[in-house]
Order: C-alpha cells, then structure tokens, then sequence
C-alpha cells in the first residue's frame, strides 16, 4: 500500500525563541520606523524554512509553506488582485479565528504574481516537494462583500481567469501540486453546503493549460449534499475533511477511479492527538472507495487552529500509520 502525507497550508507558528519571535519583533519594530520591509522579509523567510524542515522531519512526502506571509485565508489573494479593497474583521466559518473581509469595489483582474516569489523560495528551501495553495475563487467569491457584479456567478467568474493566470506561472515555476481552497463548498455546522454549479462553470476556465496535479480542498464540513455533481468537477483530485464531515465517508463512494482523495483524518482543530489504531481503520474505511495508489492522508484543514507541539505530534502520528500501512 504506497499512501502520500501531506499538509493543507496554514501552519502554527513556532513558540517565542523562533523565527515568530524574530518575526514578531521586526513587524513591531517596522511599525516604529525602526526595522526596513527587507528586515521583515529576512525574518519571514528564516520563519519559512523552519515550517518547512519541521514538516519534512515529521515525515510530510508532501508539504506548504505554512503561509507565513499570509494575514488570513483571504486577503492574500485578494490583495493582489485589482478591484478589491478590505473591510473590518469576520469570524472565518465555525472557527475563532477572523479574516478580514474583500469588498469588490470594480472589475477583478491580475495584474501580476501573487504567491509566485514566495513559492519559488519555499521550493528552493524543502528537503521535499511543496504544493502551491490558493483561495478557491468561489469561496473568494462566496465571503467577500461586492459592490461590482451583479451575482457571485459573474465575480467567480472573472476571479476563476485570474486565479488561473497564478496557476499557470506556480506550475510554470516547479509547482507539481496546486491545491484551490473551497471551504465554503462544505456543509459547515450552522450553514449549508455553497453552490457547486457556480464553480462548475467556471472550472475548465480555472484549470485551463495548468501544468500541474489540481486538488479541490472544501473542509470544515462535508460535501454530501452535492452528491456526484461535486466528484465531476475536472480536477485531478479532491481534499475531504473526514473529521468535521462524516457524511463524506458516504459521499466518497461517488468518486471516480482514477481522482486522487486527499483524506483529512486527524483532527486539526483539537489537540487530542489520536489513536493509531483508529487512524488505521479510518484508512481502512476510506480504502474500500479509493485505491492505494491514489489515496492521500492529512490534517483535516489548516494547522494553525494547534499549538506548534501538538500539530508536529499530529503529522508524526500520521507519518508512523502511513508507514505502517504501507
């Protein structure tokens, strides 16, 4: 059985005495006139290999950049794009954590690279190989507050061609995986699943001419409402959260042979770390709909809901059952 462990972007950032530290005190310093932004760069670059050694030491075959340069889930994308302004802070789904929310103020275009330079420096930094992650567009879409379009089918739109410009210049620089966050495609507690016809019309727009292994990523909740409708959309593999989502043990059923699952089974929001024997089973379970060979395991979202520990023992856990299964 040959399974891959990978991470889905954000990462905890370190105690006190590393790079956040160091990190830390050049932004604070920077808001003083007392540090230079190419101070500050050094500092998130020294920050960004730690994330990097300290998931491939855990046994990540596939890992982020833990998006140190990122103040939210949102705004980094945004932000780069042409036709956005931010607003005030928004709880990010059922978690504690806030995004500061985009408002569309015009029309949305690219007019250059967003995540491209920081990619390019964690790949020339990793023992491994890193995935590429963006906002989905229509999630992007879905949270932000617009002032343009006339519906969140016309901004995905725009948003999907220039989110595949980005993608285009990430497999262009060595980017293998890119994975599109669409966490507002699951069925969160308190809200229900988005609406995945909106990302099936513009998806070949999103993908096209990308060089690389495409991964769908909606967690927080389950995709089973969708029903196939959601396993058709053209990308090359899905990223499912199998703690926060149960029904998707069902739901997977639909997937056709061939698609990569990225499988969230240890919990990312909870520092219980979890029985390797009840991951096994987990793995077992989720087999009998996908074949080793494209079957991938995970953290169910993000890391940066953990303290540093306690998210380095999680992908330890989950490296030691990806070795034992195997």
């Amino acid at each position: 059985m040959t399974l891959k462990l990978t991470t889905i972007g954000s990462y905890p950032k370190p105690p006190p005495e590393g790079g956040e530290f160091r990190l830390r005190k050049a932004l604070q310093a920077l808001d003083r006139g007392g540090a230079t932004p190419e101070e500050v760069a050094e500092a998130e670059d020294d920050l960004t290999r730690e994330i990097l050694a300290e998931q491939a030491a855990a046994g990540v075959d596939v890992v982020t950049d833990g998006q140190v340069r990122w103040d939210d889930p949102l705004t980094k994308v945004a932000g780069g794009l042409d036709g956005f302004t931010v607003s005030g802070l928004l709880r990010f789904f059922d978690n504690n954590t806030y995004f500061r929310q985009p408002v569309v103020k015009g029309p949305v275009s690219r007019p250059e690279p967003i995540v491209l330079d920081e990619f390019r420096f964690a790949k020339e930094n990793s023992a491994v190989p890193v995935k590429a992650v963006l906002c989905g567009p229509y999630t992007l879409a879905a949270l932000s507050h617009d002032e343009q379009y006339e519906d969140v089918a016309g901004l995905t739109e725009d948003l999907a061609l220039a989110l595949n410009a980005e993608a285009r210049d990430l497999a262009a620089a060595g980017a293998t995986v890119i994975q599109f966050d669409e966490p507002a495609l699951a069925a969160v507690p308190g809200q229900p699943a988005g609406n995945v016809g909106v990302l099936a019309g513009v998806a070949r727009a999103l993908l096209e001419d990308v060089g690389a292994t495409t991964i769908l990523a909606a967690y927080f909740g389950d995709v089973a409402a969708h029903g196939p409708a959601f396993f058709e959309l053209p990308f090359d593999g899905f990223g499912l959260d199998f703690v926060a989502g149960p029904a998707n043990f069902d739901a997977v059923a639909d997937l056709p042979a061939g698609r990569i699952l990225q499988a969230g089974i240890a919990d990312a929001r909870n520092t219980r770390l979890e029985i390797p024997e009840q991951l096994r089973g987990t793995i077992e379970r989720i087999g009998r709909h996908v074949d080793a060979e494209h079957l991938w395991i995970s953290p169910s979202c993000g890391l940066e809901f953990l303290p540093r520990e306690a998210a380095r023992r999680k992908l330890e856990r989950l490296a030691e059952v990806k070795e034992s299964a195997r």
